[in-house]
Protein backbone atom coordinates (compact mmCIF):
# COMPACT_ATOMS: atom_id res chain seq x y z
CA UNK A 1 0.00 0.00 0.00
CA UNK A 2 2.49 2.76 1.31
CA UNK A 3 5.20 1.39 -2.04
CA UNK A 4 1.97 2.30 -4.48
CA UNK A 5 1.46 5.67 -2.74
CA UNK A 6 5.11 6.46 -3.00
CA UNK A 7 5.21 5.52 -6.60
CA UNK A 8 2.23 7.55 -7.75
CA UNK A 9 3.17 10.56 -5.60
CA UNK A 10 7.18 9.99 -6.43
CA UNK A 11 8.16 10.93 -2.86
CA UNK A 12 11.81 10.64 -2.32
CA UNK A 13 13.07 8.89 1.12
CA UNK A 14 12.66 11.00 3.99
CA UNK A 15 9.28 11.78 2.59
CA UNK A 16 8.39 8.11 2.15
CA UNK A 17 9.70 7.49 5.92
CA UNK A 18 7.26 10.47 6.94
CA UNK A 19 4.24 9.02 5.07
CA UNK A 20 5.03 5.66 5.82
CA UNK A 21 4.83 6.47 9.78
CA UNK A 22 1.90 8.42 9.40
CA UNK A 23 -0.18 5.84 7.86
CA UNK A 24 0.90 3.47 10.26
CA UNK A 25 0.04 5.56 13.43
CA UNK A 26 -3.29 6.37 11.70
CA UNK A 27 -3.83 2.63 11.26
CA UNK A 28 -3.47 1.88 14.59
CA UNK A 29 -5.62 4.58 15.57
CA UNK A 30 -8.47 3.17 13.89
CA UNK A 31 -8.17 -0.16 15.27
CA UNK A 32 -7.57 1.52 18.30
CA UNK A 33 -11.01 3.01 18.15
CA UNK A 34 -12.65 -0.10 17.56
CA UNK A 35 -15.08 -1.76 20.53
CA UNK A 36 -13.48 -4.67 20.61
CA UNK A 37 -10.21 -3.10 21.32
CA UNK A 38 -11.29 -1.86 25.04
CA UNK A 39 -12.27 -3.82 28.36
CA UNK A 40 -15.42 -1.36 28.19
CA UNK A 41 -16.35 -2.45 24.80
CA UNK A 42 -17.08 1.51 23.26
CA UNK A 43 -12.98 1.56 21.85
CA UNK A 44 -10.82 4.60 22.93
CA UNK A 45 -11.96 8.24 21.49
CA UNK A 46 -10.36 9.35 18.26
CA UNK A 47 -7.64 11.64 20.35
CA UNK A 48 -6.57 9.16 22.95
CA UNK A 49 -6.35 6.57 20.32
CA UNK A 50 -4.04 8.20 17.96
CA UNK A 51 -1.71 9.73 21.03
CA UNK A 52 -1.69 6.05 22.30
CA UNK A 53 -0.80 4.97 18.66
CA UNK A 54 1.54 7.68 18.19
CA UNK A 55 3.51 7.05 21.31
CA UNK A 56 3.61 2.99 20.11
CA UNK A 57 4.91 3.54 16.99
CA UNK A 58 7.07 6.33 17.87
CA UNK A 59 8.03 3.59 20.63
CA UNK A 60 7.93 6.41 23.37
CA UNK A 61 5.67 4.94 25.79
CA UNK A 62 3.81 7.42 26.86
CA UNK A 63 0.20 6.94 27.70
CA UNK A 64 -2.98 8.82 28.49
CA UNK A 65 -4.48 5.69 29.64
CA UNK A 66 -3.34 2.71 31.61
CA UNK A 67 -2.38 -0.15 29.00
CA UNK A 68 -3.04 -3.00 31.39
CA UNK A 69 -6.74 -2.30 33.05
CA UNK A 70 -7.91 -0.42 29.88
CA UNK A 71 -7.22 -2.34 26.51
CA UNK A 72 -8.53 -6.87 25.77
CA UNK A 73 -5.68 -8.43 24.48
CA UNK A 74 -6.78 -7.48 21.12
CA UNK A 75 -5.80 -3.56 21.76
CA UNK A 76 -2.28 -4.84 23.68
CA UNK A 77 -1.79 -6.91 20.38
CA UNK A 78 -2.32 -3.89 18.33
CA UNK A 79 -0.13 -1.61 20.47
CA UNK A 80 2.50 -4.56 20.55
CA UNK A 81 2.28 -4.54 16.87
CA UNK A 82 3.06 -1.21 16.45
CA UNK A 83 5.86 -1.16 18.97
CA UNK A 84 7.76 -4.05 17.03
CA UNK A 85 6.89 -1.88 13.51
CA UNK A 86 7.79 1.36 14.80
CA UNK A 87 11.02 0.22 16.53
CA UNK A 88 12.91 -1.39 13.73
CA UNK A 89 10.73 0.65 11.03
CA UNK A 90 8.31 -0.56 8.70
CA UNK A 91 11.20 -0.99 5.40
CA UNK A 92 12.61 -3.33 7.39
CA UNK A 93 9.34 -5.49 7.78
CA UNK A 94 8.60 -4.23 3.85
CA UNK A 95 12.09 -6.22 3.58
CA UNK A 96 12.14 -9.06 5.26
CA UNK A 97 8.47 -10.12 3.29
CA UNK A 98 9.89 -9.11 -0.09
CA UNK A 99 12.86 -11.63 0.90
CA UNK A 100 10.26 -13.99 2.17
CA UNK A 101 8.49 -13.78 -1.19
CA UNK A 102 12.16 -13.95 -3.48
CA UNK A 103 11.52 -10.66 -4.95
CA UNK A 104 13.75 -8.43 -5.86
CA UNK A 105 15.03 -4.82 -3.48
CA UNK A 106 14.85 -1.72 -6.11
CA UNK A 107 17.13 0.86 -5.64
CA UNK A 108 13.99 3.30 -4.55
CA UNK A 109 13.53 0.67 -1.84
CA UNK A 110 17.03 0.35 -1.22
CA UNK A 111 17.45 4.25 -0.47
CA UNK A 112 13.95 4.55 1.69
CA UNK A 113 15.98 1.41 3.46
CA UNK A 114 19.35 3.56 3.97
CA UNK A 115 16.91 6.00 5.36
CA UNK A 116 14.77 4.21 8.29
CA UNK A 117 18.36 2.30 9.16
CA UNK A 118 20.39 6.15 9.45
CA UNK A 119 23.26 4.81 7.06
CA UNK A 120 25.60 6.97 5.46
CA UNK A 121 25.24 4.64 2.10
CA UNK A 122 23.55 2.01 0.28
CA UNK A 123 25.97 -0.53 0.80
CA UNK A 124 25.03 -3.41 2.81
CA UNK A 125 21.97 -2.26 4.11
CA UNK A 126 19.84 -5.54 2.81
CA UNK A 127 22.13 -7.41 4.75
CA UNK A 128 21.95 -5.02 7.92
CA UNK A 129 18.20 -5.40 7.55
CA UNK A 130 18.63 -9.50 7.64
CA UNK A 131 20.85 -9.13 10.84
CA UNK A 132 18.71 -7.09 12.51
CA UNK A 133 15.60 -9.16 12.32
CA UNK A 134 17.25 -12.10 13.34
CA UNK A 135 19.02 -10.85 15.95
CA UNK A 136 15.81 -8.74 17.29
CA UNK A 137 14.12 -12.18 17.24
CA UNK A 138 16.82 -14.24 18.91
CA UNK A 139 16.86 -11.68 22.01
CA UNK A 140 12.89 -10.33 22.30
CA UNK A 141 12.72 -15.04 22.59
CA UNK A 142 15.59 -15.05 25.00
CA UNK A 143 14.57 -12.04 27.19
CA UNK A 144 10.89 -13.34 26.88
CA UNK A 145 11.56 -16.67 28.43
CA UNK A 146 13.44 -15.09 31.14
CA UNK A 147 11.17 -12.56 31.90
CA UNK A 148 8.45 -15.60 31.66
CA UNK A 149 10.27 -17.83 33.74
CA UNK A 150 10.21 -15.12 36.76
CA UNK A 151 6.16 -13.43 36.49
CA UNK A 152 5.33 -17.68 36.42
CA UNK A 153 6.34 -16.82 40.24
CA UNK A 154 3.41 -13.95 40.77
CA UNK A 155 0.95 -14.87 38.01
CA UNK A 156 -0.47 -18.19 35.77
CA UNK A 157 1.61 -19.56 33.46
CA UNK A 158 -0.33 -18.46 30.48
CA UNK A 159 -0.33 -14.74 31.63
CA UNK A 160 3.28 -14.87 33.08
CA UNK A 161 4.69 -16.37 29.35
CA UNK A 162 2.16 -13.26 27.84
CA UNK A 163 3.77 -10.58 30.44
CA UNK A 164 7.04 -11.99 29.67
CA UNK A 165 7.16 -11.64 25.77
CA UNK A 166 5.20 -8.28 25.69
CA UNK A 167 7.36 -6.76 28.53
CA UNK A 168 10.52 -7.92 26.19
CA UNK A 169 9.94 -6.93 22.89
CA UNK A 170 8.37 -3.85 25.09
CA UNK A 171 11.64 -2.98 26.38
CA UNK A 172 14.19 -4.29 23.49
CA UNK A 173 12.26 -1.40 21.00
CA UNK A 174 12.86 1.24 24.06
CA UNK A 175 9.10 1.87 24.00
CA UNK A 176 8.41 1.12 27.87
CA UNK A 177 4.86 0.29 27.58
CA UNK A 178 3.58 -2.25 30.69
CA UNK A 179 0.56 -4.07 31.41
CA UNK A 180 1.12 -4.22 35.05
CA UNK A 181 -1.55 -1.44 35.92
CA UNK A 182 -2.52 1.48 37.17
CA UNK A 183 0.18 3.08 35.40
CA UNK A 184 2.71 1.37 38.17
CA UNK A 185 5.32 0.02 35.32
CA UNK A 186 8.02 -2.48 36.91
CA UNK A 187 8.15 -0.74 40.41
CA UNK A 188 7.07 -3.48 41.96
CA UNK A 189 10.44 -5.57 40.83
CA UNK A 190 12.73 -2.85 42.19
CA UNK A 191 14.78 -4.80 43.83
CA UNK A 192 14.43 -8.28 41.85
CA UNK A 193 17.67 -9.19 40.11
CA UNK A 194 16.32 -11.23 37.31
CA UNK A 195 14.04 -8.32 35.87
CA UNK A 196 16.42 -5.29 36.77
CA UNK A 197 19.43 -7.00 34.86
CA UNK A 198 17.08 -9.00 32.06
CA UNK A 199 15.41 -5.50 31.16
CA UNK A 200 18.24 -3.60 31.32
CA UNK A 201 20.36 -5.31 29.17
CA UNK A 202 17.58 -5.25 26.67
CA UNK A 203 16.93 -1.65 26.81
CA UNK A 204 21.28 -1.33 26.43
CA UNK A 205 20.89 -3.91 23.39
CA UNK A 206 18.24 -2.07 21.65
CA UNK A 207 19.58 1.04 22.03
CA UNK A 208 23.33 1.13 21.11
CA UNK A 209 22.55 0.52 17.01
CA UNK A 210 22.23 -2.56 15.17
CA UNK A 211 25.65 -1.30 13.75
CA UNK A 212 27.53 -1.84 17.08
CA UNK A 213 25.49 -5.08 16.99
CA UNK A 214 26.87 -5.96 13.85
CA UNK A 215 30.44 -5.14 14.45
CA UNK A 216 30.61 -7.03 17.94
CA UNK A 217 29.12 -10.10 16.45
CA UNK A 218 31.90 -9.59 13.75
CA UNK A 219 34.60 -8.81 16.27
CA UNK A 220 35.34 -12.61 16.74
CA UNK A 221 36.46 -13.01 13.17
CA UNK A 222 38.62 -9.47 12.19
CA UNK A 223 39.12 -8.63 16.00
CA UNK A 224 38.17 -4.42 14.81
CA UNK A 225 36.20 -1.91 15.78
CA UNK A 226 35.15 1.12 13.85
CA UNK A 227 35.20 4.79 15.64
CA UNK A 228 31.80 4.62 15.27
CA UNK A 229 30.94 1.71 17.49
CA UNK A 230 34.12 2.85 19.87
CA UNK A 231 32.78 6.00 20.46
CA UNK A 232 29.08 4.83 20.91
CA UNK A 233 30.28 1.73 23.82
CA UNK A 234 32.29 4.39 25.36
CA UNK A 235 29.96 7.16 25.64
CA UNK A 236 27.10 4.71 26.64
CA UNK A 237 29.35 3.08 29.02
CA UNK A 238 29.90 6.51 30.67
CA UNK A 239 26.79 8.05 30.35
CA UNK A 240 24.98 4.80 32.50
CA UNK A 241 27.68 4.67 34.72
CA UNK A 242 27.95 8.20 36.31
CA UNK A 243 23.64 8.16 36.02
CA UNK A 244 24.10 5.07 38.61
CA UNK A 245 26.58 7.10 40.80
CA UNK A 246 24.39 9.84 40.98
CA UNK A 247 21.01 9.08 41.25
CA UNK A 248 22.89 6.52 44.10
CA UNK A 249 23.77 9.73 45.71
CA UNK A 250 20.75 12.25 45.52
CA UNK A 251 18.15 9.70 46.11
CA UNK A 252 20.00 7.55 48.87
CA UNK A 253 17.98 9.43 51.43
CA UNK A 254 14.69 9.66 49.70
CA UNK A 255 12.40 8.01 52.03
CA UNK A 256 9.89 7.85 49.00
CA UNK A 257 12.45 5.97 46.68
CA UNK A 258 15.65 4.74 47.30
CA UNK A 259 15.82 4.65 51.37
CA UNK A 260 13.36 1.69 52.23
CA UNK A 261 15.33 -0.55 50.05
CA UNK A 262 18.13 -2.79 51.09
CA UNK A 263 21.69 -1.55 49.66
CA UNK A 264 20.93 -4.49 46.64
CA UNK A 265 17.61 -2.50 45.91
CA UNK A 266 19.62 0.76 46.06
CA UNK A 267 22.01 -0.49 43.34
CA UNK A 268 19.92 -1.65 41.31
CA UNK A 269 17.36 0.89 41.49
CA UNK A 270 19.95 3.29 40.69
CA UNK A 271 21.25 1.48 37.60
CA UNK A 272 17.78 1.20 36.18
CA UNK A 273 16.64 4.59 36.15
CA UNK A 274 20.07 5.80 34.59
CA UNK A 275 19.41 3.47 32.07
CA UNK A 276 15.70 3.66 31.06
CA UNK A 277 16.48 7.34 30.41
CA UNK A 278 18.30 6.21 27.37
CA UNK A 279 14.67 6.36 25.61
CA UNK A 280 13.22 3.01 27.53
CA UNK A 281 10.39 4.43 29.26
CA UNK A 282 9.98 1.56 31.74
CA UNK A 283 10.77 2.73 35.75
CA UNK A 284 11.39 0.66 39.13
CA UNK A 285 11.16 3.74 41.38
CA UNK A 286 8.34 6.01 41.12
CA UNK A 287 9.28 9.13 38.78
CA UNK A 288 7.12 11.53 40.64
CA UNK A 289 8.44 11.12 43.76
CA UNK A 290 12.20 11.42 43.14
CA UNK A 291 13.95 14.92 43.87
CA UNK A 292 14.38 17.40 41.79
CA UNK A 293 18.25 17.36 41.06
CA UNK A 294 18.01 13.74 40.05
CA UNK A 295 15.11 14.69 37.75
CA UNK A 296 17.10 17.25 36.01
CA UNK A 297 19.73 14.61 35.63
CA UNK A 298 16.64 12.04 34.08
CA UNK A 299 15.80 15.35 31.78
CA UNK A 300 19.74 15.73 30.29
CA UNK A 301 20.01 11.60 29.67
CA UNK A 302 16.67 11.92 27.99
CA UNK A 303 17.93 14.58 25.72
CA UNK A 304 21.04 12.66 24.79
CA UNK A 305 19.19 10.06 23.95
CA UNK A 306 20.44 6.26 22.62
CA UNK A 307 23.08 6.02 19.55
CA UNK A 308 22.19 6.27 15.79
CA UNK A 309 21.03 3.25 13.88
CA UNK A 310 18.99 1.85 17.37
CA UNK A 311 15.33 2.09 18.93
CA UNK A 312 15.88 5.31 20.63
CA UNK A 313 15.60 8.93 20.04
CA UNK A 314 17.15 11.72 21.60
CA UNK A 315 19.62 13.37 19.76
CA UNK A 316 21.68 10.29 19.50
CA UNK A 317 25.25 9.39 21.91
CA UNK A 318 27.80 10.40 18.94
CA UNK A 319 26.10 13.91 19.08
CA UNK A 320 26.52 14.31 22.30
CA UNK A 321 30.21 12.69 22.38
CA UNK A 322 31.14 15.16 19.32
CA UNK A 323 30.47 17.96 20.86
CA UNK A 324 31.72 17.63 24.28
CA UNK A 325 35.01 17.04 21.88
CA UNK A 326 35.17 19.95 20.09
CA UNK A 327 34.53 21.95 23.62
CA UNK A 328 37.58 19.98 24.76
CA UNK A 329 39.83 20.55 21.47
CA UNK A 330 38.49 24.35 21.52
CA UNK A 331 39.63 24.50 25.28
CA UNK A 332 42.60 22.84 24.55
CA UNK A 333 43.62 25.09 21.70
CA UNK A 334 43.58 22.41 19.51
CA UNK A 335 41.34 22.84 15.86
CA UNK A 336 40.85 19.28 15.42
CA UNK A 337 38.24 17.07 17.22
CA UNK A 338 39.88 13.46 18.44
CA UNK A 339 38.94 10.26 19.29
CA UNK A 340 40.93 7.17 19.44
CA UNK A 341 43.68 8.92 17.27
CA UNK A 342 41.09 9.96 14.11
CA UNK A 343 40.33 13.15 13.30
CA UNK A 344 36.39 13.67 13.42
CA UNK A 345 36.03 15.99 10.29
CA UNK A 346 34.49 19.51 10.40
CA UNK A 347 31.45 19.35 8.60
CA UNK A 348 30.33 15.97 11.44
CA UNK A 349 31.49 18.92 13.95
CA UNK A 350 28.24 21.47 12.59
CA UNK A 351 26.11 18.60 11.79
CA UNK A 352 26.25 17.93 15.23
CA UNK A 353 25.85 21.55 16.44
CA UNK A 354 23.05 21.48 14.08
CA UNK A 355 20.94 18.95 15.15
CA UNK A 356 21.43 20.00 18.84
CA UNK A 357 20.32 23.16 18.47
CA UNK A 358 17.14 21.88 16.38
CA UNK A 359 15.87 19.71 19.39
CA UNK A 360 17.11 22.14 21.46
CA UNK A 361 14.43 24.75 19.91
CA UNK A 362 11.91 22.13 19.37
CA UNK A 363 12.23 21.09 23.09
CA UNK A 364 12.26 24.61 24.54
CA UNK A 365 9.14 26.22 22.17
CA UNK A 366 6.90 22.97 23.03
CA UNK A 367 7.64 23.69 26.73
CA UNK A 368 6.53 27.35 26.59
CA UNK A 369 3.28 26.41 24.77
CA UNK A 370 2.37 23.43 26.64
CA UNK A 371 3.27 25.96 30.16
CA UNK A 372 0.17 27.89 28.29
CA UNK A 373 -2.10 25.55 27.36
CA UNK A 374 -1.34 23.27 31.27
CA UNK A 375 -1.95 25.84 33.41
CA UNK A 376 -2.17 23.69 37.08
CA UNK A 377 1.20 22.31 35.78
CA UNK A 378 4.45 23.01 37.60
CA UNK A 379 7.23 23.74 34.75
CA UNK A 380 9.56 21.02 35.62
CA UNK A 381 6.87 18.61 35.00
CA UNK A 382 5.85 19.88 31.89
CA UNK A 383 10.03 20.15 30.91
CA UNK A 384 9.89 17.08 31.64
CA UNK A 385 7.26 15.54 29.75
CA UNK A 386 8.38 17.36 26.47
CA UNK A 387 11.85 15.87 26.48
CA UNK A 388 10.57 12.58 27.33
CA UNK A 389 8.13 13.00 24.17
CA UNK A 390 10.77 14.10 21.82
CA UNK A 391 13.55 11.66 23.26
CA UNK A 392 10.77 9.00 22.54
CA UNK A 393 11.52 8.49 26.18
CA UNK A 394 8.18 7.61 28.02
CA UNK A 395 9.27 8.53 31.28
CA UNK A 396 6.26 10.64 33.22
CA UNK A 397 6.08 12.76 36.34
CA UNK A 398 2.11 12.15 35.85
CA UNK A 399 1.18 14.73 33.52
CA UNK A 400 0.70 12.92 30.76
CA UNK A 401 -2.97 11.32 31.95
CA UNK A 402 -4.31 14.71 32.89
CA UNK A 403 -3.41 17.01 29.56
CA UNK A 404 -5.68 19.05 27.77
CA UNK A 405 -6.65 17.87 24.32
CA UNK A 406 -4.18 20.58 22.85
CA UNK A 407 -1.70 19.07 25.33
CA UNK A 408 -2.27 15.90 23.85
CA UNK A 409 -2.06 17.24 20.17
CA UNK A 410 0.95 19.06 21.17
CA UNK A 411 2.81 15.71 22.32
CA UNK A 412 1.42 13.98 19.83
CA UNK A 413 3.76 16.49 17.42
CA UNK A 414 6.54 16.27 19.59
CA UNK A 415 6.63 12.19 19.62
CA UNK A 416 6.25 12.03 15.63
CA UNK A 417 8.86 15.04 15.42
CA UNK A 418 11.34 13.29 17.65
CA UNK A 419 11.22 9.45 16.21
CA UNK A 420 11.33 10.98 12.58
CA UNK A 421 12.52 15.08 12.97
CA UNK A 422 16.52 14.28 13.65
CA UNK A 423 16.94 10.96 11.60
CA UNK A 424 15.47 13.15 8.29
CA UNK A 425 17.73 16.22 8.98
CA UNK A 426 20.57 13.82 9.52
CA UNK A 427 20.12 11.94 5.69
CA UNK A 428 19.53 16.04 4.47
CA UNK A 429 22.88 16.94 6.07
CA UNK A 430 24.72 13.72 4.81
CA UNK A 431 23.43 14.43 0.92
CA UNK A 432 25.88 15.43 -1.56
CA UNK A 433 26.74 19.40 -1.33
CA UNK A 434 26.97 21.73 -4.17
CA UNK A 435 30.26 23.45 -5.05
CA UNK A 436 30.63 26.97 -4.18
CA UNK A 437 32.87 28.65 -6.62
CA UNK A 438 33.48 31.54 -4.52
CA UNK A 439 33.88 32.55 -1.33
CA UNK A 440 33.13 35.17 1.08
CA UNK A 441 36.03 37.65 2.76
CA UNK A 442 36.57 36.62 5.89
CA UNK A 443 34.84 38.59 9.01
CA UNK A 444 35.79 38.94 12.97
CA UNK A 445 33.12 39.07 15.79
CA UNK A 446 33.22 38.81 19.49
CA UNK A 447 32.32 35.43 21.19
CA UNK A 448 32.25 35.41 24.92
Amino acid sequence: MIKKIVEKLHLDPPKTLVLGFALIIFLGALLLTLPIATVDGLGLNWLDALFTATSATCVTGLVVVDTGTTFTTFGQLVILSLIQIGGLGFMTFATFFALIMRKKISLRERLILQESLNQISIEGVVRLAKMILVFTALTEFIGGVLLSIRFAFDFPLSKAIYFGFFHAISNFNNAGFDLMGEFASLTAYVADPLVNLVVCLMIILGGIGFIVVSELYDYRHNRRLSLHTKVVLTTTGLLITAGTVLIFILEYNNPKTLQPLSMMGKVLGSFYQSVTPRTAGSNTLNIGDMYQSSLFLIIILMFIGASPGSTGGGIKTTTFATLIGAVVAQIKGKEDVIFFRQRILPHMVYKSLTLTMIALFLVLVMTMVLSITETTARFEMVLFEVTSAFATTGLSMGLTPNLTPIGKALIVMTMFAGRLGPLTIAFALAQRKQKEYFRYPKGKITIG
